[in-house]
């Protein structure tokens, strides 16, 4: 199966707008299976798509961009890795070997896009100090028009020339290798749980995890139901904090000291 002009066309636009709305409206940011699914839809096989979605959305877990840092671009793994698998037949495996490295790429040119948006930024800041507002009012949306080339460039090239090349690399691909693809895309989901569980308050409320892992290993009870659990579970503890806070703020003198600081005095 190949793609028709509309079809990249379309991909293409959703690569643009995905990287678009993650820098400024942020509807739906870091929605990586919202997109896959979109691509999914697109080519004919939504279920592909969820499932795609699904599994680089938990590679991402515990993923930020600190500090101004790059991080890879999930949504464009997620796109050509849906593409690809639907297009080549081959299943997600296949879709991973392109998409996931592509999606490392586009970390080479979040920076060099960076370096531009520096060097325009301060270019519209030599107009405003000239007053030059009009030229700096015009200079300003260059980089929001630029920067969703990121991920619409890369899809593109993927997903226009991609299929031979993938045909090729799947062709050349030992059956070690691909068992390797399987097991490694089952295990990064696994290592942004991980990453994710770091910043959780687990000295505290680490029983609880315990009890999720038991309810969907040994119960085999759905996630919704481990989460209505955990939720019950939770309002509890909420309830006890807002009473304590209540309770302490509600200590107070004829001069309107806290309880704290009558004790300061």
């Amino acid at each position: 199966m190949g793609f028709t002009v509309w079809q990249i066309i379309l991909i293409t636009v959703i690569a643009y707008v995905q990287r678009l709305d993650g820098m400024t409206t942020q509807i739906i940011p870091m929605n990586y299976m919202f997109w896959s699914c979109m691509v999914g839809a697109i080519l004919g096989d939504f279920q592909m798509g969820l499932v795609i979605g699904a599994t680089i959305q938990l590679m991402s877990l515990g993923v930020a961009a600190l500090g101004g840092s790059s991080t890879p671009d999930y949504s464009v793994a997620a796109i050509i890795s849906t593409a690809v698998a639907i297009s080549s037949g081959k299943g997600m495996a296949a879709g991973l070997a392109l998409g996931v490295p592509v999606g490392m790429i586009c970390i080479q040119l979040d920076v060099l896009l960076k370096i531009l948006n520096s060097f325009i930024t301060n270019k519209a800041h030599e107009l405003a100090d000239k007053r030059q507002y009009k030229k700096m009012r015009l200079l300003i949306p260059v980089m929001t028009a630029l920067m969703p080339l990121e991920s619409a460039v890369p899809v593109f090239i993927a997903i226009l020339f991609g299929k031979t090349v993938v045909t090729s690399i799947l062709n050349f691909m030992p059956a070690w290798f691909t068992v390797g693809l399987n097991v490694a895309g089952g295990m990064l989901p696994a290592v942004g749980m991980a990453m994710l569980l770091t910043y959780m308050p687990l000295k505290k409320y680490g029983y609880w995890l315990l009890v999720g892992f038991a309810l969907t290993a040994y119960l085999k009870m759905p996630i919704l139901g481990v989460a209505l659990i955990g939720a019950a579970g939770a309002i509890p503890t909420f309830m006890n904090y807002a009473k304590t806070n209540n309770n302490n703020s509600s200590v107070t003198n004829a001069n309107g000291l806290t309880q704290e600081d009558m004790e300061d005095e």
